[in-house]
């Protein structure tokens, strides 16, 4: 009988070996031999998968985004229409080792956008991303919206973008500063922010 291989398990296992050469090593040390040596595979096996380091990171971004994704799509929207915005927004903050690994994934790859030079590359695959992150803010308000839970008088793009900056900065700083910004106080923040918007 022969093997069954599971190509997308074996892919996703090559990308969580590439996420961890850039967490240990920096995005510039990532090549297709050291994410083999980090795998345990040879680089022919690699190449299988992923003929070159642009189709492994590709795949690697893309995974970040689906995971984030999955979770979001996994939520149960049980509760106050505030206690559901937060629970959805907490799922794009880096709140836990998985989530932190992912932002520190996604904050390398970012990094490595702005340092090339024109266009194409690595912006390309990030605009989605960050156009998904807006959107999951424009249809939250637009949810309390119509729950009663925003004030009617407020400029919703406005608030849109607003919502947008302020989960950048929190995980941007939830990553980089987490004996400051816990958990318990991301969560004050957003709690903070959204009863603001409160008729």
């Amino acid at each position: 009988m022969p093997k069954i291989v599971d190509h997308d398990a074996r892919r996703e296992e090559i990308a969580q070996a590439l996420w961890r050469v850039i967490r240990r090593d920096g995005i510039r040390a990532a090549s297709v031999r050291t994410v083999a040596a980090e795998a345990g595979w040879s680089a022919g096996a690699v190449r299988y998968y992923f003929p070159d380091q642009d189709g492994l990171i590709s795949f690697a971004m893309d995974l970040v985004a689906r995971r984030v994704r999955a979770r979001i799509t996994a939520i149960e929207p049980t509760g106050t229409p505030t206690e559901i915005a937060l629970r959805y927004l907490e799922e794009v903050i880096p709140l836990d080792t998985e989530r932190k690994a992912e932002f520190d994934i996604w904050l390398s790859f970012t990094a490595q956008a702005q340092a090339e030079s024109g266009a194409g590359g690595l912006r390309e695959l990030l605009g989605p991303v960050h156009e998904g992150l807006r959107l999951l803010c424009e249809q939250l308000l637009q949810s309390l919206s119509e729950a009663g839970a925003l004030r009617p008088d407020l400029p919703l793009q406005l608030e849109v973008d607003r919502l947008h900056g302020l989960i950048d900065g929190l995980a941007l700083h939830a990553a980089t500063q987490p004996l400051h910004t816990t958990p318990d106080r991301v969560r004050e923040i957003l709690r903070a922010h959204l009863r603001e918007l409160q008729p």
